[in-house]
């Protein structure tokens, strides 16, 4: 079966979809600001508080990686169907790791957002995780997916208990390489990724 007809990329496709409806129009703040110096022009800022341009992949970037926006939910809302799409297609890499990805989305705490938004964005972080474990190939490495969904969640459990409840080759194969790129962590009793959440020190240990 072709890998775009799987049920696991038809789902994915899915949330991708649900995100666009869900955040459709969604724009920042009118009294939103930023540093222009350190972040960029008065002209790019006015374009987050447009609803639906298209932002160019430096300024995507720019935005998501940004921790000091005045309302994080209201950027993450605006950026949040093309930021799913360019790391769908692989085309994000974070300086240190895909778990910047998720502290970006869980700093705009998605889970207070009305049930509708939130269960888009829960949809596609579930969906996304699905495809990687059973893709042969995933443009990113469950390992890395795995760091960026338990930051984005602030759980690690749930994401394990999909992995664990998957009983096909391509799963184990994943997690066979995860536990190699993470043997020494692993052996140290430590978290394979950076974190700056004193919460989540204990994750690998519940």
């Amino acid at each position: 079966m072709d890998v775009d007809e799987t049920p696991a990329r038809i789902r994915l496709d899915r949330a991708l979809d649900g995100l666009a409806v869900t955040f459709r129009d969604m724009t920042a703040r009118s009294d939103e600001v930023q540093c222009d110096y350190h972040w960029g022009s008065e002209e790019e800022l006015a374009l987050l508080k447009v609803p639906d341009v298209v932002l160019d992949p430096d300024l995507l970037h720019r935005t998501w990686t940004a921790p000091d926006w005045r309302d994080q939910g209201a950027v993450l809302r605006r950026i949040l169907p093309r930021f799913a799409g360019v790391l769908v297609a692989g085309r994000v890499e974070p300086l240190f790791g895909m778990h910047e990805v998720g502290r970006a989305i869980v700093r705009g705490e998605w889970w207070r957002w009305p049930g509708r938004q939130a269960e888009a964005v829960r949809e596609f972080l579930h969906a996304w995780w699905a495809h990687a474990l059973t893709d042969p190939d995933p443009v990113v490495p469950a390992h890395e997916l795995l760091s960026s969904c338990a930051e984005a969640s602030g759980t690690l459990g749930p994401w394990l208990a999909v992995w664990e409840a998957l009983d096909e080759d391509v799963a184990d194969r994943h997690l066979a390489e995860a536990a190699e790129h993470w043997n020494h962590e692993l052996l140290g009793d430590e978290l394979p990724w950076y974190t700056w959440e004193e919460e989540n020190e204990e994750l690998f240990r519940t």
